[in-house]
């Protein structure tokens, strides 16, 4: 896979998901806010909804139906949707592309990628190990099928997938976002030593360029000891419209409070957890991660 064909797909998984969080926001009319269909009740028991359908994904579902075997028509539908969070819809469209497209690796890629936002872990691993068969250099797909190993608590198959995913980054971007997930994989597996040796290439002429990796980047330089948990920390989002906001918020409270879990200080992790899951973004990473922890924590103590 080409250098640039890499990084387009990471660019556009950075979009969609940044995309996707402005939809998380509620859209108002009439002092009203619109809601779409009931996507999932969590593991906590909250009722988590899509947004309506939008001009875009109008758009969308038109342009596939005059051409419906158009693979990329199938993608641009579903992650459509996905910004409308949308997720059992873009799975069904990503589905109904696979019939005719059965070794397409992109398609396999955004199933997988939507089934960890409906917390279907297991089928979000069995599709995302069949992109990584069908296409071994897609970065993506190695990255989130760390995602999926990891949201099961299989940490160190998580910290193979990610470290994969990290030898073929091309870009400082790359480098950054694997080496987070890395990290914590390793730490999490209980292997410090490793996990250090993860940050030994974040130098400090290591920048990022995506806006949302800034907070990853943070992190990072965090886990190294440059700033401290206090500092790191950001406030929370000023409200329903503070898109920025939450994306900080969520990745790094998140962050914070899983360096309490491997500091055997579970109280104070999952008093972070619970102030990520208290947001509208259920379908980041970070958001994700606090809830099954939550769940987790339930049976350690």
């Amino acid at each position: 896979m080409s250098q640039w064909r890499s990084r387009f797909r990471f660019g556009m998984f950075l979009f969609v998901a940044i995309f996707g969080l402005a939809a998380h926001l509620p859209s108002q009319t009439g002092g009203e806010a619109r809601q779409g269909a009931l996507e999932l009740t969590s593991g906590l028991g909250r009722m988590l909804y899509a947004l309506p359908d939008d001009d875009g994904v109008i758009k969308a579902r038109k342009s596939l139906a005059a051409d419906p075997r158009n693979v990329e028509r199938v993608l641009q539908l579903s992650k459509t949707q996905a910004a409308r969070r949308q997720y059992r819809e873009a799975v069904a469209t990503s589905t109904e592309g696979l019939v005719f497209a059965p070794k397409n690796a992109d398609l396999y890629l955004e199933r997988g990628h939507r089934e960890l936002g409906l917390r279907e872990f297991k089928a979000a691993m069995t599709d995302l190990e069949q992109a990584t068969r069908l296409a071994p250099e897609m970065l993506d797909a190695h990255y989130h099928l760390g995602l999926a190993h990891y949201f099961l608590g299989e940490f160190d198959e998580a910290a193979a997938s990610f470290d994969r995913a990290r030898a073929l980054a091309k870009s400082n971007d790359n480098l950054i976002d694997c080496s987070n997930w890395l990290y914590v994989s390793l730490r999490r597996a209980g292997k410090e030593q490793e996990a250090a040796q993860v940050l030994t290439r974040i130098t400090p002429d290591v920048k990022n360029t995506e806006p949302h990796l800034y907070f990853y980047l943070r992190l990072l330089h965090f886990y190294q000891g440059q700033i401290s948990a206090e500092v790191v920390l950001p406030a929370p989002p000023a409200g329903p419209g503070d898109l920025e906001g939450e994306l900080a918020f969520d990745t790094v409270t998140y962050g914070v409070g899983n360096w309490y879990l491997y500091h055997h200080n579970l109280s104070e992790a999952v008093g972070l957890f619970r102030k990520v899951v208290k947001g509208e973004a259920w379908n980041s990473w970070g958001f994700i991660g606090s809830e099954v922890e939550l769940l987790r924590s339930v049976d350690r103590r």
